[in-house]
Parts: structure tokens; C-alpha cells; sequence
């Protein structure tokens, strides 16, 4: 009965510090890690991890321009980013499909920042995904990213992933654009400022901590199956 509790207890405590951080980020007070990074090798990173687990019905493509310009963002909140839309994707593509993850260089003109008052018109880093899943119609697009929105039934999701994307993309400076269409798949572009050729501070890596090798590793998981 202890262990339950205990149980329980950690849950709770797992479970409102994820909530806790997803508001973070959406409110855009995250801490952040920013480092220069090479978005091509790490779209390459992060495609060998979905291949893994977004299932074998779904194909990836890649189509990621070598001269992309490298940025200065936090790598580990860039790349859950691209994994949580990535995710929705799948969820999006019951029946398989295809993902394509691109990367290249856009400029964002005034025009475009006039018609999206948040933008700052110059050159960005792009992360383009796209999928050939079901689609969103306009009025669901003006809500996604708004927290504890969400499409799917209750209990499959938390409805502040996107809101989670949305706050980092504004905390490191970029701009996200969503383009969908019902039944025509979903685009996602994320527009990143890239980095300076000059004066990047880049933050110390923290020491590793000394290796072990007698420490029981707890493993969490809410799917009782696994």
C-alpha cells in the first residue's frame, strides 16, 4: 500500500512538473540553452529517432540543404519541437502516409512582416514539415497553438504541445507559419534567426558528472503494456 502511494505521489509530481514546463514555454519563460547548431545534422539526428517510433507505415523524407544557415537556439527544445509536430503528424496519418522534413535558407520580406505583425523582416533558417495526413480546416489552425487545445479524444492528449512550440519559437526570436488544408496534409515552417558570424557567445558545456556503475535505473512509463 506504501509503494501505491508512493506511486501515485510521483505521478502527480511527474505529471505537474511537465504541465508546469509546457506553460513555461508557452509563456516563453523557459530557461534556455542556446548553442550554434548545424540544422541539417540535426534533422538527421532526430529522423533516425522517428524512424524508430512514428511506425513503418509512415515514410520520412529528407530534403535538407547542405548551406543551410547554421543558429543559435537551445538544440535539446528545437528538437523536441520538431518531434512533438512530427508526432502529431502520425496521429494525423492513421492509415500511414509520408513525412518530409526539409531545411534551407528563406527570406521573410516586408510585405510578409506587415501581414504578420510579430516578424522581423530579414533572413532565416528554415525547418519545413509536412505530412500527408487529414488536414485542419481555418478555424482549427487559429487555435492550435492556444493551450489545452487539442482534437484528439480526451485522454490522448494534453493540448499544449503545440502551445510548447509556439513559446519557444517566440522566445529564440523565430516565427512559425502553419499551412493546411482538410484531406490536403499539414506544413509547418520554422523560421529561426540565424547565427552571427561574429560575437556568438556560445554557453559553456556543463561537466559531466562522474561515472558510476552501481545505481539502479528507474524507468518510467505510463503505458502499463511496456
Amino acid at each position: 500500500e506504501t509503494a501505491e502511494l508512493a506511486r501515485e505521489a510521483l505521478d502527480a509530481a511527474t505529471r505537474g512538473a511537465d504541465l508546469t514546463q509546457r506553460l513555461l514555454a508557452f509563456a516563453r519563460r523557459q530557461p534556455l540553452q542556446p548553442t550554434r547548431v548545424h540544422l541539417p545534422e540535426l534533422v538527421t539526428r532526430i529522423a533516425r529517432l522517428l524512424q524508430r517510433t512514428l511506425g513503418e507505415n509512415i515514410a520520412i523524407q529528407l530534403d535538407l540543404d547542405p548551406d543551410t544557415r547554421p543558429v543559435l537556439v537551445d538544440a535539446a527544445q528545437l528538437e523536441a519541437s520538431i518531434v512533438n509536430i512530427a508526432n502529431n503528424a502520425r496521429d494525423a496519418m492513421p492509415r500511414g502516409g509520408s513525412l518530409r522534413i526539409a531545411t534551407g535558407n528563406r527570406t521573410l520580406d516586408h510585405d510578409y512582416a506587415q501581414r504578420h505583425p510579430d516578424v522581423v523582416a530579414g533572413h532565416y533558417a528554415l525547418v519545413e514539415i509536412s505530412d500527408t495526413g487529414s488536414g485542419m480546416s481555418e478555424e482549427v489552425i487559429a487555435q492550435i497553438f492556444e493551450p489545452f487545445f487539442t482534437t484528439k479524444e480526451q485522454g490522448k492528449g494534453s493540448g499544449l504541445g503545440l502551445s510548447m512550440v509556439f513559446g519557444f519559437m517566440k522566445q529564440s526570436g523565430g516565427h512559425i507559419h502553419v499551412y493546411s488544408e482538410p484531406d490536403e496534409g499539414t506544413t509547418f515552417r520554422l523560421f529561426l534567426q540565424p547565427a552571427t558570424t561574429a560575437g556568438d557567445t556560445v554557453p559553456a558545456e556543463p561537466v559531466a558528472p562522474d561515472r558510476g556503475g552501481s545505481e539502479t535505473v528507474l524507468v518510467v512509463e505510463d503505458n502499463p503494456g511496456l
